[in-house]
């Protein structure tokens, strides 16, 4: 099964509201609403794409150390994927996705780095209940999200629903703000550029892993 189909299948477990899924079914066009105007914004088209020179980063792993995308870059490509946090299970099936293909990724002399606005704490968490093979890097206030143009504020409808359903963002990512970054997935060149971007709105929607190898190949000199 892929990873969207994988996704199309939870998604119409928790919108059916099957076990072990209790949401409230008025959630879901509050959810829809959200994400139908995000998309209607634009903001996706105006993030970082392929061809354009990766903002850099340092960010802290999950057990607090320092990660710096320079260093990374001097080893090899990297793939960064940006995501919501570990209380979005779209997005922990889009991790375990990508740990399932690491050794490939590796194989191609890459590394791979997950980004989101969580605390370490939930980072770890990340990690241990994804079984990662890669470090997931804290984005404190979500300024590399921001510098890669993701970053966004959820609209005041939306930031009422998830208080309602007690998905405290403020308390997950240690900011007042209420802002998460647009899911995404990036190939870095070597010299910083992007080699591979795709940024989707819609959360419910990720790009398979496999869409990758072709551009690690390459940049591997072995297309």
């Amino acid at each position: 099964m892929s990873l969207q189909q994988t996704l199309d299948a939870f998604k119409a477990d928790f919108k059916a509201g099957r076990p072990p899924y209790h949401a409230p079914p008025e959630i879901h066009p509050v959810m829809e609403r959200a994400t139908a105007e995000l998309i209607a914004s634009g903001q996706a088209g105006r993030a970082i794409k392929a061809g354009e020179r990766a903002p850099q980063f340092s960010l802290n792993d999950q057990n607090g150390q320092p990660v710096s995308s320079a260093d990374l870059l001097a080893q090899g490509p990297l793939v960064v994927t940006f995501y919501r946090g570990v209380w979005c299970p779209y997005c922990n099936i889009e991790l375990q996705a990508l740990n399932e293909i690491l050794p490939q990724i590796r194989s191609l002399g890459a590394n791979v780095v997950a980004i989101s606005p969580q605390t370490s704490v939930n980072s770890r968490k990340s990690v241990r209940e994804n079984g990662l093979g890669f470090p997931v890097l804290s984005d404190a206030k979500g300024t590399t999200g921001a510098a890669f143009g993701l970053r966004f504020a959820l609209p005041d409808y939306l930031v009422a629903l998830y208080r309602k359903l007690k998905n405290d963002l403020p308390a997950f990512n240690d900011d007042p703000s209420w802002t998460l970054p647009m899911p995404a997935r990036y190939v870095i060149g070597q010299d910083g550029i992007v080699l591979y971007s795709e940024v989707n709105p819609d959360y419910t929607h990720r790009p398979e892993p496999a869409d990758m190898i072709p551009v690690l190949e390459k940049a591997a000199g072995r297309s």
